[in-house]
């Protein structure tokens, strides 16, 4: 969509316009549910939880400031509706105490040659609570401190689970790769 669409569409919902709405809905659905896939493993939970920020974003459209683009905004509601979703049920998830001497050295050249669905899909492989320390530190750009905050964890138990959450994510990757280069030959 166009930025000078988009602006009118985003003015249509700003007055409840259900036509536009709907446009903006079809215009940033997949968009959103890529988004909520980084923390959800599920994707009946991870469309509901995209339908819950659409809602959000319709009623609080009056609050978007048209001279920053609409997508950040958008995924930014989207990435809080699955973090208060997975905080709302963190007694599900485990998480793992801090382990010294997980530090992990990851080869960003593996990471290179993946493109963004690639990249999903070895997240959403990730056990909840890597998945979810790994998205809020590397994605959203949190520090440990807030995300054991946010997440009622020790310091600690955050950097362990981004540790083991980036080993495993090298160790997906280059299993993607030997894959890839046994299918070459």
């Amino acid at each position: 969509m166009e930025t000078s669409q988009l602006q009118e569409v985003l003015r249509g919902c700003q007055r409840k316009d259900r036509v536009a709405q709907r446009e903006l809905y079809r215009a940033f659905y997949r968009h959103g549910l890529s988004v909520c896939l980084r923390y959800i493993n599920d994707l009946e939970t991870a469309q509901e939880l995209v339908n819950d920020s659409f809602l959000k974003v319709f009623a609080n459209i009056g609050k978007y400031k048209p001279e920053y683009p609409f997508a950040p905004w958008f995924s930014k509601i989207v990435a809080n509706t699955a973090i208060n979703h997975i905080r709302a049920h963190i007694h599900d998830i485990e998480t793992e105490s801090f382990d010294l001497g997980t530090e992990v050295a990851v080869e960003e050249q593996l990471f290179q040659q993946l493109n963004s669905e690639d990249i999903v899909a070895l997240i959403q492989k990730l056990s909840p609570a890597y998945r979810l320390v790994f998205n809020l530190y590397a994605i959203e750009g949190y520090e440990h401190k807030e995300i054991a905050k946010l997440l009622g964890i020790a310091i600690g138990t955050s950097m362990s689970n981004l540790a083991k959450a980036r080993k495993k994510m090298q160790e997906l990757v280059q299993q993607m790769n030997l894959i890839i280069t046994r299918n070459e030959k």
